[in-house]
């Protein structure tokens, strides 16, 4: 096989990786129109369920369990897929800063998906690894395995402090999950009057904490893969230009070789042309 042969074959198989890149952009950018419209719905359920808890604070404040020294656990939302850059990095940079800002005695950590594991295979600290998400059908099977991890925790650890750690809008998040409503306390009262109640403060409380905590679950999870697609959709933009640009220069070599190649056929012709006149005129002259 000639160079100029190898360049084309080379050259085919860009094009065949660069198509394939191109289907997972579109595939990125549908997910991110999905996400949006399921994001907004989430975030008005936490605001109904946040001005819910806030209402009911402000009149019935001793109905939040005091803070106390619990084991701190960190739910660390990973990638479940690659091609997104140094997502995972960061957040794991970004824990260890918080540690040091921040520490306390052996905090578990809970991470989502499998790129993430694998920076963390070596982590004393991790209490479970859980399978993350690629799409936002998924998102529901991956919050039932992380309340089903918690619980477990729970039951060997007793009560937890819950941070969320995640990729959000504008940065990496770290949110208070458990115990909630704490920054609602001493919110003066948007009604003049108490919510009337069929049942008492206390029980209600539990309640729209289990609700609330699934809905911030849900949140933290659309938002962080919302923001994975957007990191996979640059990273896999640069790489299509860097396959262009390879492909741009893999054509330049391979037409300059077939310049070459066609040139060292005009020699040839123009050598054999030449030794046939050259043969022509001897036999002219012997006759």
């Amino acid at each position: 096989m000639t160079r100029r042969q190898e360049l084309e074959r080379h050259s085919h198989s860009l094009g065949e990786i660069r198509e394939i890149m191109n289907s997972m952009k579109t595939l990125a950018y549908m997910e991110t129109r999905k996400l949006t419209r399921f994001l907004d719905a989430q975030h008005a359920v936490v605001r109904s369920i946040e001005e819910t808890a806030g209402d009911l604070l402000g009149f019935y404040p001793e109905t939040l369990p005091e803070a106390t020294e619990t084991t701190p656990v960190y739910l660390l939302v990973g990638t479940e897929r690659g091609f997104c850059g140094d997502f995972n990095h960061t957040l794991l940079s970004y824990l260890e800063s918080a540690l040091e800002a921040h520490p306390s005695d052996r905090p578990l950590l809970i991470a989502v998906g499998r790129k993430l594991h694998a920076l963390l295979e070596e982590e004393s600290r991790v209490a479970a690894c859980i399978v993350g998400t690629g799409v936002v059908e998924e998102v529901d099977a991956v919050l039932i395995q992380v309340v089903n991890e918690l619980t477990s925790v729970q039951s060997k650890r007793g009560v937890l402090t819950l941070y969320g750690l995640y990729h959000g809008g504008d940065g990496i998040v770290m949110q208070k999950l458990l115990p909630p409503f704490q920054n609602l306390l001493h919110r003066p009262p948007r009604f003049p009057h108490p919510p009337l109640c069929n049942r008492s403060p206390r029980d209600l409380l539990v309640e729209l904490t289990e609700h609330y905590l699934f809905a911030l679950l849900h949140d933290m999870l659309y938002t962080s893969l919302i923001v994975e697609n957007h990191y996979r959709l640059a990273h896999l933009d640069g790489a299509v230009r860097h396959l262009d640009n390879e492909s741009a220069e893999l054509a330049q070599r391979c037409n300059a070789l077939r310049q070459e190649e066609i040139i060292e056929e005009i020699e040839v012709i123009l050598l054999s042309a030449a030794d046939v006149d050259e043969k022509g005129n001897e036999v002219m002259k012997r006759s």
